[in-house]
């Protein structure tokens, strides 16, 4: 989330006559991430989230990522659900930008996440992936195998200003990702950027999922190696195994993993981390003059690259795989 698209008072008017939700008492721009313009709606009924979707967002794309709310929020899962128009429509145009309204939800994201946060955390995803399994509409990954290298190419050139030799060690990885990503595995929609500001918990206890607009089709296991990149590593980048063990037990509660998808962790647990590296090397070289975002540093997940680069076994990750009770079943 992030504000890069400002909104005139007589232009938001003008939208929020579209709705049944009473008349505005506040708007204030939201500045935590680095994909669209998001706002705190305060309403007569209550409280909201508008967005204005920027460019990395493809407007084709959006009826997508509001089906899929709409879909995941009525099998239990709860996250935003979009918000129509009198017309019955969820999508509009707002300061020259695709917009829409959701739901608020209650909750806060947490900073310093438990062992107890990551395993409720693989409990949701699993969820998410079972509750989404019906959902017909599909969305390719665009951020995939396919999509890293003219992501990279658009950015090789300034890569080393980040770290000296960068430039060569995302080359090298690239190809070898080419040559050991994994096939067959099952897939289906993933949530794809399950970060801890994308998770909210109230007392604890986990109280919504948010951000979808990263969702899209692919291998499931790859959803749980972005999660442990994401939730399984301290301030200092140094991997906590206890958090992952809790993640990967709160995940096969739900779902277990095949064994196919065990073994291929590794692999892609350094995929996710070229994933993210790519895009915050990108963002951080390319901020947009005057936006209200700070980009994040992609040294980080250059950090946790190097920790899976070493990594040849799952059971690295605190997950026996025999000894995990109805993993077994493949």
């Amino acid at each position: 989330m992030a504000v890069y698209t400002d909104i005139r008072d007589d232009e938001l008017h003008a939208w929020l006559a579209r709705y049944d939700i009473g008349g505005l008492h506040a708007l204030k721009g939201i500045a935590e991430g680095v994909e669209n313009s998001n706002y705190l709606l305060s309403t007569d009924a209550g409280l909201f989230i508008l967005t204005l979707y920027e460019k990395r967002v493809a407007r084709e794309d959006l009826p997508f990522f509001l089906g899929l709310m709409e879909h995941l929020a009525a099998r239990g899962i709860n996250c935003p659900r979009p918000v129509p128009m009198r017309s019955g429509e969820m999508l509009g145009t707002l300061a020259g930008r695709p917009a829409a309204i959701v739901t608020y939800l209650d909750g806060v994201s947490v900073r310093r996440p438990t062992p107890r946060h990551c395993r409720q955390v693989g409990e949701v995803l699993a969820a998410m992936h079972l509750a989404g399994a019906d959902f017909a509409p599909r969305r390719p990954n665009a951020l995939s195998l396919a999509g890293w290298p003219p992501l990279f190419d658009r950015c090789a050139a300034r890569a080393d200003e980040v770290e000296p030799g960068l430039r060569d060690l995302i080359a090298a990885e690239l190809a070898w990702l080419g040559r050991h990503w994994p096939v067959g595995l099952p897939a289906g929609v993933i949530h794809a950027d399950l970060f801890r500001d994308n998770v909210f918990f109230l007392k604890d206890r986990l109280s919504g999922v948010i951000d979808f607009y990263f969702a899209c089709n692919d291998l499931y296991a790859y959803d749980v190696a972005i999660c442990m990149n994401a939730w399984c590593f301290e301030p200092d980048w140094s991997f906590n195994v206890t958090k992952a063990r809790a993640l990967l037990e709160g995940y096969t509660a739900r779902r277990p993993l095949g064994r196919a998808e065990y073994d291929a962790l590794p692999v892609l647990s350094r995929g996710s981390a070229l994933r993210f590296l790519l895009t915050r090397l990108h963002d951080w070289l390319n901020v947009p003059p005057g936006a209200l975002v700070v980009p994040h540093d992609p040294r980080e997940y250059l950090a946790r690259l190097r920790f899976h680069q070493g990594i040849t076994e799952a059971g690295a990750y605190g997950l026996d795989y025999a000894a995990e009770a109805g993993m077994a079943r493949t």
